[in-house]
């Protein structure tokens, strides 16, 4: 049992700051547990009058509300006053001396009760009462508790601060001092005697401020036309008055006396408040004036065909929209040939104009850019016009611009051709007839004019849907994207050519250049087709280097000179300044000297040699679908002999056509001659189907995925012949005729599969007789380039010295300035320079 005392100064004075915080804290915790009503209530009643709400309620309303909040208030404030108790400083001593381990607080204030007297008893005690004085210096303010979830369960105090935090941000201070207005006879306005408010409120969309009329001294007053004017009356009802012009109102005008008014500003007027502490303003109504665009510049050809129309675009508040409409200059279209028809009607072509993503859209310039290369107005006159749109609805629009659609050119000649085909059937469909002749008569003689057999079948199989679909009369509009489709991506196969051969690609690439240059074409494609002659270049010389190794180029006009890879691209820059200066002829001269020069080189070809399997192969599915084309055209002109709408001399045409193509195939086709000579077309297409199967079974590469591919490829075209044969025996030639094109398809694809197979199957081969090559090359056994031997069992690395003897230092030097030497000469092959320039990066 221990008697209490007073706590000692010095552990008061150690205690000051602590005990004053836990005591401030608690003090904390009965001012919150007792009030929280009150100021919930007082939250509720402020967020009330600064939204407003007393103004649009009845008067009655406004004084329940007013009674329940007072009688809120001090209810609340009694109920607070009741439930608070002020803590005492013992209270605070405690809770602090709870908080901290072995209550030293306590131990101070406690005596000794037992074994006092007793040295060793009094010398324990004393010891203890000192560790626990060192522990008052760690004594820290206990944080009071002011959690009220156990006493509001419905968390109101939350909502009332929300509903006050709405109002601060929504609401307005000012809307309190017109709760007098609400209360009619109240003493405090009738003390205070008539006032005014007034706010001019600009639209949203210009950005600008809302203007208090009480601060407004001047007399003038610049506003933007849409402005809301607000006007509050406090006092007498009569004491004030307003008149006004700016409104422009003649129905449902209020009183002048009326304590709330509110209109737009729509013109130029006066605005009058009579009475006491009235003013007038002279108000001039700014006008939104509508947005302005026009061309900045010609519309033009991009890289790629691409439209490119450059734009100026402004408005007093910034625009937030526009378009660009595209429509056909018919009066100005050259009306020969395909389009001497009527056009067919085509919507007008409207883009949305790109907004400015940075930057003030008050003022700014921007392009429009798009792709109308497969557009059937592509290169043809149109009128383009630009319109912008502002916030208030208002619209400008810029002059009519007259140019030609911007499109992909092609420089090939048969390419052009089937581009304008495309253009007249796509212009109208009554072009049909004739879009098929003049490609039957452009391909008439295919050796002459196609550089791949592909494209020219692609292109009789396209006429000849084109055909059938006349002569049936279902040309409607999904056929007719069908067969532009096709048409443009032949178009494109041709001007771009897929072409293994790098000669075939350089002839291809001056081809279009000199066309270009002939034509006139813009800088822009000039630079874009010597680039495509400068790889083509690079492409050519590489195939010679490989195919001729350490061997020079020779050129056959006068005597023979060695043309290094720095010559031609130094002929390539000259022809390219000589067009920048617009030189055309000389330009002309020099890609001419150009062409004769590449002509005249030598290529080392293989010599004879008997036919690989996958060569004979490769010719006998070609006979073969050359037969399957044959066998269709002859089925088509059944057709049409069906619907009596044969073309005299058609049948000729096709028939020499066919018979020009067939001559390099005589020693494959033996089955399908006999099958010709029944003079059935089911037979004959029966007698191809088994050509067909022999030839599968005796294709090369079986086990590989290419040969695999080739074979599945192949029976499909089988079973598209079936189905031909028995569409033939019914005499259904619509239907034998998509048989037979599914066929071709499939039968394409096939050969396409089986070269992708040869060719993986020839550069495995050439990397097997490289191997041999250098141990023939190799009398001595495997040694590496430094004539020392290989290591055992092919492993790279000796145990030789790389010298003996020699100076190790020169050699090197020799070495390396060889090294140096063998990778400037361009002639070499392309792996060789490699492994050069990797050899010259190490060391």
């Amino acid at each position: 049992m221990t008697d209490k005392r007073d706590l000692p100064p010095e552990a008061k004075q150690r205690l000051r700051w602590p005990l004053r915080l836990t005591y401030f804290g608690m003090l904390a915790e009965q001012a919150v547990r007792a009030f929280w009503p009150l100021w919930t209530v007082l939250l509720f009643a402020v967020a009330f009058v600064l939204l407003g709400f007393h103004e649009s309620l009845p008067v009655e309303a406004v004084w329940i509300f007013g009674g329940i909040a007072v009688l809120a208030v001090l209810f609340t404030f009694g109920l607070g006053v009741r439930r608070f108790q002020m803590p005492q400083e013992d209270a605070a001593l405690q809770r602090l001396d709870e908080t901290m381990p072995g209550r030293p607080i306590s131990t101070l204030v406690d005596e000794q009760a037992i074994g006092s007297g007793d040295a060793a008893s009094e010398a324990v005690w004393n010891t203890h009462v000192r560790r626990m004085s060192e522990r008052l210096d760690a004594a820290r303010a206990v944080e009071p508790d002011l959690k009220l979830s156990s006493r509001d369960r419905f968390g109101l105090r939350y909502m009332a601060l929300m509903a006050f935090v709405v109002a601060l941000i929504f609401g307005s201070l000012l809307r309190v001092t017109t709760v007098v207005d609400v209360v009619p006879g109240s003493g405090q306005a009738l003390a205070s005697g008539p006032s005014w408010e007034g706010w001019v409120e600009p639209p949203l969309y210009t950005g600008k401020p809302s203007i208090y009329l009480n601060d407004v001294d001047q007399a003038n007053l610049e506003v933007p036309t849409g402005s809301r004017i607000t006007v509050r009356f406090y006092g007498a009802l009569g004491d004030l008055t307003l008149t006004e012009t700016v409104s422009g109102r003649t129905e449902d005008i209020p009183p002048a006396s009326d304590p709330t008014q509110s209109f737009d500003v729509t013109q130029n007027g006066e605005l009058r408040i009579e009475g006491d502490n009235g003013q007038v303003w002279t108000i001039e109504a700014l006008e939104d004036l509508a947005p302005t665009i026009e061309f900045d510049g010609d519309i033009a050809q991009g890289e790629g065909g691409r439209m490119e129309a450059p734009f100026a675009a402004s408005d007093d508040h910034g625009v937030v929209g526009g378009r660009i409409q595209i429509t056909l200059d018919l009066d100005t279209v050259d009306r020969r040939f395909g389009l001497t028809a009527d056009p067919e009607q085509r919507e007008t072509i409207v883009l949305d104009i790109p907004l400015t993503i940075s930057g003030d859209r008050t003022d700014f310039a921007e392009m429009v850019v798009d792709d109308f290369s497969e557009h059937p107005w592509a290169n043809l006159p149109i009128t383009a016009e630009l319109f912008a749109l502002d916030d208030a609805g208002q619209e400008g629009f810029s002059a009519p611009q007259s140019a030609t659609l911007p499109g992909r050119r092609f420089f090939d000649p048969l390419a052009k051709a089937i581009i304008e085909g495309r253009r007249d059937l796509l212009w109208n469909r009554v072009n049909a007839p004739r879009v098929a002749q003049v490609l039957r008569a452009v391909s008439h003689r295919p050796e002459s004019i196609f550089r791949s057999e592909t494209a020219f079948m692609k292109l009789r199989f396209i006429v000849r849907r084109l055909e059938t679909r006349v002569s049936i009369d279902r040309l409607n509009d999904e056929t007719i994207e069908e067969l532009t489709t096709a048409l443009w991506d032949l178009a494109i196969e041709i001007e771009e050519g897929d072409l293994s051969d790098a000669l075939e690609r350089l002839r291809r690439a001056q081809d279009r250049l000199a066309e270009a240059i002939e034509n006139g074409a813009t800088d822009d494609e000039i630079a874009q087709l010597m680039e495509e002659m400068r790889e083509a270049m690079q492409e050519y010389m590489r195939q010679l280097a490989e195919q001729q190794g350490d061997q020079n180029q020779d050129m056959a006009q006068g005597e023979q000179q060695e043309m290094t890879g720095q010559d031609l691209q130094d002929m390539l820059d000259r022809l390219q300044e000589l067009m920048e200066q617009g030189r055309t002829a000389e330009a002309q001269q020099l890609l001419e000297q150009l062409r004769q020069m590449m002509e005249n080189m030598q290529v080392t070809q293989g010599q004879g040699g008997p036919q690989s399997p996958g060569q004979q192969a490769m010719e006998g599915l070609a006979e073969t679908l050359r037969e399957q084309q044959g066998l269709s055209d002859e089925a088509f002109r059944d057709l049409q002999e069906q619907f009596g709408e044969g073309q005299p001399g058609e049948g000729e045409q096709g028939e020499q056509g066919e018979g020009q193509q067939g001559q390099q195939g005589q020693q494959q086709g033996q089955g399908q001659q006999q099958g010709q000579g029944q003079g059935n077309l089911a037979d004959r297409q029966q007698a191809l189907r088994d050509e067909l199967n022999r030839q599968t079974q005796n294709l090369p590469g079986a086990g590989t995925p290419g040969g695999d591919e080739a074979r599945r490829s192949l029976d499909r075209a089988g079973e598209a012949m079936d189905r031909a044969e028995d569409s033939l025996r019914d005499e259904d030639f619509a239907g034998a005729l998509d048989n037979q094109a599914d066929a071709i398809e499939a039968l394409r694809e096939g050969m396409r599969d089986l070269a992708e197979q040869m060719a993986e199957q020839q550069q495995q081969q050439q990397g097997g007789q490289q191997g041999e090559e250098v141990g023939r090359n190799n009398p001595n056994g495997a040694r590496d380039p430094l004539g020392r031997d290989t290591g055992e069992n092919g492993r790279i690395g000796t145990d030789e010295q790389l010298l003996q003897g020699e100076d190790v230092y020169r050699r090197a030097r020799e070495l390396l300035d060889e090294i140096r030497r063998r990778s400037g000469e361009q002639e070499r092959p392309t792996q060789e320079l490699e492994y050069l320039k990797r050899l010259l990066e190490r060391f």
